[in-house]
């Protein structure tokens, strides 16, 4: 019972720094009432920047897409009690996102200013649009599974984890991934796009694209024939299929099966 004990209360700590995190890097995307923010800190050479950035962002995508992959959990549980490997990636994830809030590099130079207090506030309307989304996406699938919490107390309860079945609620009925929709909201949506950000915008869109065909590899295993359907007939992100690279996704889901 100690050793079910100390998992959850390792799981609840988990969870707790990711809680910090997401609450900081609402300011820290955004600019707003933190300490540091993607815009602010010391200037040094362009160059110098831009490799730390893209060192901190690779670091981050590498932790974050090889830690969820099936091989690396079944490896990295051998090592973790199973129960608090979702835990355990939650709080890798997090440190990684801390660590590039703090060694961040400013840039400098505007790409584009939004004029007027209508024209701003409606930007930063749809930044926390972007962020409501996401925590909304993530309750309606299953919010204490996605970040480790319902695997730490069953297992506390001494229940065996089951695998969660495939639904489609709500929003994911319009789109697969409303997660990767409100991310693309939160990283775009700036009525002072600086160099930094535009990097940063960058950088973290080609990796939900890159991110997400191996995710769906992932789920078709998991899920078969349910998600190549659900995939078939809803798109991935955007609540649209845009002409030929519509029907070419459709295309390429009827011969997957």
């Amino acid at each position: 019972m100690l050793a079910r004990a100390t998992v959850f209360i390792y799981g609840v700590l988990c969870y707790l720094v990711f809680f910090a995190t997401f609450l900081y890097a609402m300011g820290f995307v955004g600019g707003l009432y933190v300490p540091k923010s993607i815009d602010s800190g010391a200037q040094g050479s362009l160059p110098a920047a831009l490799l730390i950035d893209a060192g901190l962002l690779g670091l981050f995508a590498v932790q974050h897409s090889l830690m969820a992959r099936p091989w690396f959990k079944r490896a990295w549980t051998r090592v973790v009690p199973e129960a608090a490997e979702r835990s355990t990636y939650v709080l890798f994830s997090s440190l990684a996102l801390l660590l590039l809030f703090w060694q961040w590099r400013p840039v400098g130079g505007v790409v584009w200013s939004v004029g007027g207090r209508a024209g701003r506030l409606g930007v930063y309307g749809l930044y926390l649009f972007g962020w409501l989304l996401l925590l909304a996406s993530t309750f309606m699938i299953d919010h204490f599974d996605l970040f480790g919490l319902r695997q730490v107390w069953r297992h506390l309860l001494g229940r065996p984890d089951a695998q969660p079945e495939f639904r489609t609620p709500l929003l994911y009925r319009h789109v697969r991934h409303p997660i990767y929709l409100s991310w693309l909201c939160i990283f775009w949506a700036a009525p002072l796009m600086t160099a930094a950000h535009l990097f940063f915008a960058l950088a973290t869109t080609a990796y939900i694209f890159v991110a997400v065909q191996f995710e769906e590899r992932d789920l078709i295993r998991s899920h078969g024939d349910a998600y190549r359907a659900y995939r078939a007939r809803v798109p991935m992100i955007f609540p649209l299929r845009l002409g030929k690279a519509g029907r070419r996704e459709k295309t390429l889901d009827l011969i997957h099966q």
